[in-house]
């Protein structure tokens, strides 16, 4: 195997490692970054809903109220308009799921599923924490990146319909039924905020900026590679196969070939000395056998 061979296959084998190692750590990194690019617009969308749970709640339930006895409309409630808010937003965003979920809703939609009864539990179980991350598998979708804030009662208002089945609006009994969503405490957890979208979207992002960062270090790696050959082949390669020619004609008893010297001060010039002082060193003792 030549040498340019073998000092290229040593490089490429060096920089396939180096490579591998960078890449991986540059994905883990990358995919952290990107599900903290998840939380944050996750923050954004509940923010939102935030927002519209306000508006809901100060500005259309005490225009609504006035009714009802006649006519419940849910659009006075908080969590509907949340939900049906980000249900237009859902559809520019496909991939981030909102729900307002419950242990004991008024409305049968807005029931947890187990899992999500498991964060809205740890919320309770543990008041100060503002939210619980997690990541998990749902059925339809795969693996997703969880975050739930918790839905607190924190204003008596809320406790008219929700605290005891005798003093709610008969109207809303008659839409919903006694049975669910009361009982309710102020200060109580009830619910939480349950956000996420699939671990996918982390892994896609990740995927994209190490395609970009190994297509850039591949890029230098070829342009380091041809640089490298060419100072190989002028620093190394062309004068030891020069004295290599010149070692071949002085075995064979040639000591025509003129001295060869390469400039500078490497070692490679170095041999080159040597080399000429040896081959004249030779060429003199044959000389001398010929007398």
């Amino acid at each position: 195997m030549r040498l340019r061979t073998k000092f290229n296959l040593v490089l490429v084998i060096a920089c396939l490692i180096g490579m591998t190692t960078a890449s991986y750590f540059a994905y883990v990194a990358a995919r952290n970054n990107a599900i903290q690019e998840i939380e944050n617009e996750i923050a954004i969308i509940r923010g939102n809903a935030l927002a519209v749970r306000y508006y809901t709640s100060t500005g259309v339930a005490p225009l609504l109220a006035a009714d009802n006895d006649i006519l419940f409309l849910p659009h006075r409630v908080p969590s509907f308009s949340a939900q049906t808010v980000f249900a237009q937003f859902q559809l520019s965003f496909p991939e981030y799921y909102y729900k307002e979920a419950a242990l004991n809703p008024t409305n049968p939609d807005d029931l947890a599923e187990p899992w999500e009864a498991e964060l809205i539990n740890a919320l309770r179980d543990n008041p100060n924490l503002a939210s619980v991350t997690t990541e998990r598998v749902v059925d339809g979708i795969g693996a997703v990146h969880v975050v739930a804030f918790p839905l607190k009662i924190g204003s008596e208002s809320c406790l008219e319909c929700h605290s005891d089945p005798a003093i709610a609006p008969a109207a809303m009994l008659d839409l919903y039924g006694a049975d669910n969503g009361f009982g309710w405490e102020l200060g109580e957890i009830i619910g939480a905020q349950v956000i996420f979208a699939p671990l996918t979207v982390a892994d896609e992002r990740a995927q994209q900026l190490i395609i970009v960062l190994v297509a850039t270090v591949l890029g230098a790696f070829s342009i380091v590679i041809i640089v490298i050959n060419l100072l190989l082949s002028r620093i190394v390669i062309k004068p030891v196969t020069t004295m290599s020619k010149m070692a071949e004609q002085v075995s064979l008893g040639d000591f025509s070939a003129p001295d060869y010297i390469k400039p500078g001060k490497d070692e490679i010039s170095s041999l080159s000395v040597s080399f000429n002082r040896m081959r004249r060193s030779l060429d003199s003792a044959m000389k001398l056998l010929d007398e």
